[in-house]
């Protein structure tokens, strides 16, 4: 086992979490970074080449149990375990009747369930280490239900609540533990062009994902219990009764559904 300490990411290889794995290596920290594609080995190679750490990496499906069992297995054996980021996640719009039971499942397989199993199965890795962090990525439709998503905020809430419970459980250990709702990203052209289509609200609450990698990184490391990166987004969120924000919200998503 490496006597050196690493930080894990999953869903590494893209948006959010390629952000996620420069910032953490700007940082100097030794990186093993999973993802689904073998675009994580170029990755890797890049990074250790532009900030001298080392940078190892697991391809592995989490929505898959054994899968999924197989990393954190592989983790705890090769690596000391400071930084967990659960980044890996699913979502989309599309019409509840119409949507294939796969596409329920997968969010749900991925967002809640390989978020609270990985974390407990590198938990007593985390524990041992003088000083570890956990990050999860929640998002801000954690904090109000969305027409034509259902399953993702549902899941995303699910991330929220489990993020701030676990750390009220481990306060007085050296476990901190984080969670980062981001508003819109624009983590890929197709992704940009389907939030602009939600109208001025969508391109208003845009972010770039290396902006809500280094606030969420620098928060964690202070000890932040709740990383809000979007300030519209969070005055909207915050003061907007659900009664009000749920049927805006989800006029707004129903134009992805919407055949043009």
């Amino acid at each position: 086992m490496s006597e050196k300490g690493y930080a894990v990411v999953t869903g590494a290889s893209r948006g959010l979490g390629k952000a996620f794995a420069e910032e953490l290596a700007k940082c100097g920290f030794n990186l093993v970074l999973i993802s689904t594609n073998d675009q994580i080995l170029a990755q890797c190679q890049s990074i250790k080449n532009q900030y001298h750490v080392d940078c190892q990496y697991i391809i592995a499906d989490l929505t898959n149990h054994d899968s999924l069992l197989k990393v954190a297995e592989e983790l705890n054996e090769k690596y000391e375990v400071f930084f967990l980021v659960n980044n890996a996640g699913l979502g989309g719009s599309q019409r509840f009747a119409e949507a294939d039971i796969a596409y329920y499942e997968k969010i749900l397989d991925l967002n809640v369930r390989a978020t609270a199993v990985l974390t407990k199965l590198l938990i007593n890795n985390l524990l041992r280490q003088q000083k570890s962090y956990v990050l999860n990525v929640a998002s801000m439709a954690a904090l109000s239900p969305i027409g034509y998503k259902l399953a993702y905020p549902a899941s995303k809430a699910f991330v929220y609540s489990f993020s701030l419970s676990l750390r009220e459980e481990f306060r007085s250990t050296p476990l901190s533990v984080s969670v980062v709702c981001p508003g819109a990203m624009a983590t890929s052209p197709s992704i940009t062009a389907r939030i602009e289509q939600q109208g001025f609200f969508g391109r208003l609450t845009l972010v770039a994902p290396e902006k809500v990698a280094r606030k969420a990184v620098r928060q964690t490391l202070k000890g932040r219990k709740e990383i809000l990166v979007n300030p519209l987004s969070v005055i909207f969120s915050k003061l907007t009764p659900n009664d009000i924000k749920t049927p805006l919200l989800t006029r707004i998503v129903r134009r992805e559904t919407e055949k043009v």
